[in-house]
Order: structure tokens, then C-alpha cells, then sequence
């Protein structure tokens, strides 16, 4: 599901270009910011964000909260 042990797990390509754009490469980079940040990237919907929260999850990991 993710593209390397700490990468990024599997969502859609705009998601994934938007992220990567704003130089989130890593899943622990992700709990520096919050949801609402990550919505405001054009290409972050909610679907993506849902699996990158429940993927941080599985890890013991969170977004920041605000």
C-alpha cells in the first residue's frame, strides 16, 4: 500500500502530486500539519486525507490538531 517503509500511502495522483509539490514525501512529515492544511492543497480532497489519517493511525500518528 505505501511506496517505501515510510513513504506515503497509495492515493489519488492529484493528492499525491499536491503533496509531494509541497515537499511531503515522508507519512511522519504529515503530523506537523493539520487537516485543514492539507485540504487547502488543490488535489487534497477528503477521501485522501481519511486514508492518510487512518494510515498515520495505524502507526500511533496524528495530524496536528487545530
Amino acid at each position: 500500500m505505501e511506496h517505501g517503509e515510510s513513504g506515503l500511502p497509495k492515493i489519488g495522483a492529484p493528492a499525491q502530486r499536491a503533496l509531494e509539490g509541497a515537499g511531503y514525501t515522508r507519512l511522519e512529515q504529515l503530523t506537523g500539519v493539520t487537516e485543514a492544511e492539507l485540504l487547502a492543497l488543490h488535489g487534497v480532497g477528503p477521501k485522501a486525507v481519511r486514508i492518510l489519517r487512518d494510515t498515520l493511525a495505524e502507526r500511533g500518528l496524528s495530524f496536528r490538531g487545530g
